[in-house]
């Protein structure tokens, strides 16, 4: 009887631990209420002075975020999500992902994660992860540019290694047509909708001048050129660049395609995650190289947009100039981008495919037109692209310090 007693005790332990071990596994909003219940009022407060600072550095850490997310090591042995594993400096035992083509000297923003790290273990030591600081900065970014809001889903844990393999071929190319760039985040699990939602996220990010050899999405300069990004830059949204807004897309103006797609206006709206990214594109820049062959090759653009350009991006010379994704208010998170489309003056042969006739382009029209609805979807992709193979439970670990490993 004892005997018995003894064994259904230890198989109900094991039940426990086993369901204690499934509930430790999700995210959750409220994960560090006992925790730490003071950081996210100390990682906003960061995200602000930053921003206040320079206004673009709100789209620096929303795009090392994306960067983070978006990055898929399972053929190289891992399997990497939002893990942090883009903050990690080389080591001896690997190369990190700053350097991968995508994001050497391009990234940056890694200052102000570390200024955020070592505030939260101050106040919370070993407690929260990096993962999660990038996560939360990313939200904050958003709503300090004029941005929605949403609740960060919390309780990822860092990653111990960083792959450069991964880095540098799982990022969407700027030149990338629709069904690529559609492709890529389907491989990611995010829909078509959602990808062009998270493209405005561009609309706030300047690009340097790097299309000529480039070969990847989005550079936005590193921390080491930021004097060169601020006098040399093209918005991505030439109608709102400091706002976030949907003009971007209705600077993808194609008249032969507009009447047509407004019939697939309801239709569209299921599409998947890859047409809520592009919301990304309303804040930030661009180099030269990234969009020249735009200029001086495509039919697809405005005529007055690309003139305009040329000053900035000649057809050789000035790599490294910047010019923002959203012209119209590059430092400011709204629809402006969207808007950009609808009249040919995407920045970028990706952005533009957007609007081109395909089954985005009811999308685009959409968010240009409803400011309420860009919102709404940008911040549901941006919840759903958060949760991108996080490391949970006791993989993994707190990093102490973002940069290395403990």
């Amino acid at each position: 009887m004892v005997s018995l007693s003894f064994k259904a005790l230890k198989t109900c332990l094991i039940f426990l631990l086993f369901y204690v071990g499934l509930v430790s596994t999700k995210l959750s909003s409220n994960f560090y209420a006992k925790s730490c219940p003071n950081v996210l009022s100390i990682i906003k407060s960061a995200v602000n002075t930053a921003v206040s600072n320079e206004s673009r550095m709100g789209a620096s850490l929303l795009r090392l975020h994306f960067h983070d997310c978006f990055i898929n090591a399972s053929k190289y042995g891992g399997k990497q999500g939002c893990d942090a594993s883009i903050l990690l400096d080389d080591t001896a035992n690997f190369t990190g992902e700053k350097t991968a083509v995508p994001n050497a000297n391009s990234l940056r923003g890694f200052n102000v994660i570390d200024t955020i790290k070592s505030n939260v273990e101050s106040a919370c030591p070993g407690v929260v992860s990096c993962a999660d600081i990038l996560a939360v900065a990313a939200r904050d970014s958003v709503v300090a540019l004029g941005g929605p809001s949403w609740k960060v889903r919390l309780g990822r844990r860092d990653s111990t290694t960083a792959s450069f393999g991964a880095a540098n071929s799982t990022m969407p190319s700027p030149t990338s047509n629709l069904s690529g760039l559609i492709s890529a985040f389907s491989n990611k699990g995010l829909t078509a909708k959602e990808m062009v939602a998270l493209s405005g996220l561009l609309a706030i990010h300047h690009l340097k001048l790097l299309l000529r050899n480039g070969n990847y999405l989005s550079s936005m300069g590193g921390e080491g050129d930021a004097a060169v990004r601020q006098d040399a830059a093209s918005p991505f949204d030439l109608l709102g660049n400091s706002n976030f807004d949907s003009f971007g897309l209705q600077n993808y103006h194609c008249p032969m395609f507009v009447n047509r797609n407004k019939a697939k206006l309801t239709i569209a709206i299921n599409l998947p995650f890859s047409q809520m990214v592009t919301g990304s594109h309303t804040i930030g820049q661009a180099r030269c190289t990234r969009f020249r062959a735009r200029l001086y090759s495509e039919a697809t653009i405005d005529s007055t947009f690309a003139s305009n350009l040329k000053s900035n991006c000649p057809r050789s010379g000035g790599d490294n100039n910047l010019s923002p994704l959203d012209t119209q208010s590059p430092t400011k998170f709204n629809n402006d981008y969207y808007k950009n489309l609808l009249n040919q003056r995407g920045l970028l042969h990706s952005d533009q495919q957007l609007f081109s006739g395909g089954p985005t382009d009811s999308l685009v029209i959409a968010y240009s037109n409803n400011p309420s609805t860009f919102s709404v979807d940008f911040a549901n992709a941006m919840i759903k692209m958060g949760k991108l193979s996080p490391l949970t439970g006791t993989t993994g670990q707190i990093r102490k310090n973002c940069r290395k490993t403990n």
